[in-house]
């Protein structure tokens, strides 16, 4: 990815032409690749390449469907990516595009994985993690200040977002409740004044403006993405029926005791569990997993969950770590299919933790179509967007914490790391370098720094 300017507005331009099916297909692909810095990094490279480079979908239609991703259990990055895929071109357009934002991860997950549990310590991967560290906070940090500056449009919308991060940092709040409460406080606000929580009000909209969009504030709803009851039916038995069929095999074939089934039902549990990201699910997977299961130690959650920042995809990604390491370990398929019992393991995870965001997307997308326009539905979302500013700038503490004070408060400061973030923050803030430059750049310092010291 280039240098990213921002665009003023250009009344001369023309809408972009229609985009077949074999180039969205190719462009998901990339994305499945490029996608770094977790779901606040994703959403701020998506919104640089289909709304400020491309304009496959204009800010305002982009913010809606964040809006309602961001509501939804599971990982947001992958369902807006899957909501703007069936936009475009329909239910399979939806698939493709979910799918491709999956499995470039779950392929570099699977091969590192193998890497770590078969051949143990590398100094190598280690001086490389070393280095990308400060890049992804960094990122977190840049992703804050991009969706900050375009949902924190007036004094209520920074309050929200204010109170948001006071009620996670501080207070522990949980992130269901906060959604919750911002979503009132939108829905109360949006009667008592609308224009304060209109989506792409007045406060700045005009500078968001990259031109004519193929998908544009006023672009009638296509046909396949307005709501009918058979549509809704259809969807919701279809999904149920893929989640009923291999679970039904597994406990027919091996029983509900065995591993792989339980390792089945426990993820689907987690899935409608992932409010806010996969940082608000990691305690209840790290208490089934080590505490209950024994699939991994602490140490080897830890490190898979560097391997998930680190690698492209959703950071929920590191359930497939998670099942890999267990079924790797407890040869699930005997002594001599170790590689095989974790691949099938971190399969069988991945399929039963992003089913539920494909059928939330399909079901729900023609409902929240009809109602970009809507304020009552339209407030609560944007309040709601505004409070996950908070939710994200409390992530990016959490990352520099473990980044800079790698021991804790006690410990010692990092020098190495702190420059290496700053570098990356100045790097992304003034130099609009890409987020693939960036990385690339701090694995290179990180590896570097870790011969020299």
């Amino acid at each position: 990815m280039t240098k990213h300017q921002e665009s003023p507005p250009d009344e001369t331009l023309e809408a972009p032409l229609a985009v077949s099916f074999v180039q969205a297909f190719w462009f998901w692909l990339k994305l499945g690749f490029i996608s770094f810095g977790g779901p606040a990094g994703q959403i701020s490279i998506m919104h640089q390449e289909l709304v400020e480079q491309r304009r496959w979908i204009s800010e305002k239609r982009f913010l809606h469907a964040l809006n309602y991703c961001m509501v939804l259990p599971g990982p947001e990055a992958q369902q807006l990516v899957t909501y703007i895929g069936w936009l475009m071109h329909k239910r399979w357009g939806g698939i493709v595009a979910g799918a491709l934002f999956v499995l470039p991860s779950l392929v570099l997950l699977i091969a590192l994985s193998w890497i770590y549990i078969a051949f143990g310590d590398m100094p190598v991967i280690a001086g490389l993690f070393f280095g990308i560290k400060p890049a992804v906070t960094a990122i977190v940090v840049q992703a804050a200040h991009r969706i900050g500056s375009r949902a924190l449009q007036n004094k209520v919308m920074w309050g929200i977002a204010g109170a948001s991060f006071v009620a996670i940092f501080a207070l522990d709040v949980p992130f269901p409740w906060i959604v919750g409460l911002a979503a009132l406080v939108g829905f109360v606000g949006g009667k008592l004044s609308p224009e304060t929580f209109r989506v792409g009000g007045s406060h700045g909209s005009k500078n968001n403006s990259y031109g004519p969009a193929l998908i544009d504030d006023h672009t009638p709803t296509p046909e396949h993405a307005k709501f009918t009851s058979t549509g809704l039916l259809q969807v919701v038995l279809v999904g149920a029926l893929l989640w009923a069929i291999p679970m039904g095999v597994l406990n027919a074939l091996l029983g509900w005791e065995h591993t792989y089934t339980q390792m089945a039902w426990f993820f689907t549990k987690a899935a409608w569990l992932t409010f806010g990201g996969a940082y608000a699910v990691l305690p209840y997977v790290y208490q089934g997993t080590i505490t209950e299961f024994a699939w991994l130690t602490p140490t080897q959650m830890m490190d898979g969950l560097a391997l998930g920042e680190t690698t492209p995809g959703p950071l929920i990604m590191v359930v497939a770590f998670v099942a890999f390491v267990g079924g790797y370990v407890k040869a699930l398929l005997g002594p001599e299919s170790l590689f095989l019992a974790g691949a099938l393991a971190a399969c069988l995870v991945t399929w039963f933790t992003f089913l539920p965001s494909f059928i939330l997307i399909l079901a729900g997308g023609p409902l929240v179509e009809s109602t970009h326009n809507d304020l009552k539905f339209t407030a609560p979302l944007s309040a709601i967007t505004a409070a996950v500013v908070g939710v994200i700038l409390n992530l990016a503490l959490f990352f520099g914490y473990h980044v800079l004070w790698p021991q804790g408060f006690s410990g010692s400061f990092d020098f190495v790391s702190a420059l290496l973030t700053f570098g990356a923050a100045t790097a992304l803030f003034k130099f609009k370098i890409s987020v693939m430059r960036v990385i690339a750049g701090c694995a290179i310092a990180g590896q570097a720094f870790s011969l020299i010291l």
